[in-house]
């Protein structure tokens, strides 16, 4: 068998494999639910303290309003808002539609891109009165 300067896998990134939208999103897709599985270890917490009495709770704020606990809250957010409309394009894929590469790009622009207008609304509370 000749040697050849092919990659052994598609997962070899870098100037062998150039990653396509498709195989991004999905990766992003498994991130965002193990963040949102991270995220409720924060909300277990959070309903812990809120049990626990005054002295509890106090701490979590103090966390929670931290830089950590502020970037931790809105990388939750956005994982929650992109795993939710990419689960709707998952379903619309289910029904049997979108799977012409045109849509699939069509789709998946248009959910990384209201992924975050959508958080970036929810953070800043744009739209509530």
């Amino acid at each position: 068998m000749p040697n050849s300067n092919r990659p052994l896998s598609p997962f070899m990134i870098g100037p062998h494999y150039k990653p396509q939208l498709t195989s991004m999103l999905s990766i992003l897709h498994r991130i965002t639910g193990a963040a949102l599985a991270v995220g409720l270890v924060l909300l277990t917490w959070f309903l812990f303290a809120v049990r626990s009495g005054e002295g509890a709770f106090l701490v979590f704020c103090d966390f929670r309003k931290s830089f950590i606990g502020q970037a931790m809250l809105f990388g939750w957010l956005f994982s929650f808002v992109y795993h939710f409309l990419n689960g709707i394009r998952h379903l619309k894929w289910d029904m049997g539609y979108g799977f012409k590469l045109k849509s699939v790009y069509r789709t998946g622009y248009i959910v990384v891109i209201g992924s975050v207008i959508i958080t970036v609304m929810i953070w800043t509370g744009i739209g509530v009165k």
